[in-house]
């Protein structure tokens, strides 16, 4: 992964459980991606579902915080279409960008891929939230 310009994103919180994710900038386009483990079959032996959108989510987010330079931002909406099954072993990777940003939302898509498969559409809006006080 590194060789490919990959880079491990250090985040000690839900995305620790189901990652290491990855992230990459080719030619100004980011990319995130997972490598699909044992610990990410559902009961059919394929990558779950949630799995899936946990990326979508958080690549989508990552594409609106960096359009709006917002660290605060919420999910307050993400579609998603099951095109296709991952199977452990795949990288899945997701290309998102943003379609639209204003003061107080930004909308964004997503497909997430493996060999240039699609596996899932996704569309999220973000809200852009205020820090909260740490008092």
């Amino acid at each position: 992964m590194r060789a490919a310009g990959w880079e491990v994103m250090q985040d000690d919180g839900f995305i620790d459980l189901v990652g290491p994710m990855w992230h990459r900038q080719i030619e100004g386009v980011h990319e995130y991606a997972i490598i699909a483990e044992g610990k990410h079959r559902n009961r059919r032996g394929l990558v779950q579902g949630g799995l899936l959108m946990t990326l979508a989510d958080r690549s989508s987010g990552m594409a609106a915080r960096l359009a709006s330079g917002s660290d605060n931002l919420a999910t307050v909406q993400m579609d998603t279409h099951f095109i296709d099954a991952g199977r452990i072993g795949d990288l899945l990777v997701s290309r998102p960008r943003v379609v639209r940003s204003t003061k107080s939302l930004v909308f964004t898509s997503t497909e997430l891929s493996v060999d240039g498969r699609c596996i899932i559409l996704a569309h999220g809006v973000f809200k852009i939230v205020a820090p909260r006080s740490r008092h």
